[in-house]
C-alpha cells in the first residue's frame, strides 16, 4: 500500500511512527513486533515536496489519544504537496475538523489544496 504516487520524486527518511526502531512502539502484539507503518526496516519513502503533517504534528501517530498511526498521513508524518503556504480556510491550518477528525478538505495538510480544472 503505498500513499503516493510512483511518478513522483521520493525521498528516504526516518520512519517517525517508530522513531527509526523497525518495532511497533506501542508493543500492541508483543515487544518484538515490527512497526507496521516502515515494516521494520526503520525508514519510509516520502513524496517529494511534501508538508508536515498538521493533524498529527508531524508524529505519525494519531493524536485522538489512540495507539495507530495517523489517519492523514498513514503514520509517516508527511503530506505531498508543494510549495502552498495558504492556509486552509476549513480548518485554519489546524489540519482537523470541529469534531477532531483530520480536515477532508485539506487531507490534514493544513494547506489550501488548489483545485484541479
Amino acid at each position: 500500500m503505498s500513499l503516493f504516487r510512483r511518478d513522483k520524486k521520493e525521498v528516504e527518511v526516518i520512519c517517525t511512527f517508530c522513531k527509526g526502531t523497525g518495532r511497533d512502539p506501542f508493543r500492541i502484539m508483543s515487544p518484538l513486533s515490527t512497526c507496521y507503518v516502515c515494516g521494520g526496516k526503520k525508514k519510509v519513502r516520502v513524496a517529494s515536496p511534501n508538508v508536515r503533517c498538521s493533524y498529527c504534528w508531524g508524529r505519525g501517530v494519531s493524536p485522538v489519544g489512540a495507539r495507530n498511526a495517523c489517519l492523514a498521513c498513514g503514520g509517516i508524518g508527511f503530506i505531498p504537496g508543494g510549495n502552498n503556504t495558504e492556509t486552509c480556510p476549513k480548518c485554519s491550518g489546524t489540519g482537523e475538523d470541529k469534531n477532531g477528525l483530520y480536515c477532508l478538505q485539506c487531507h490534514g495538510s493544513g494547506r489550501a489544496i488548489p483545485l484541479a480544472i
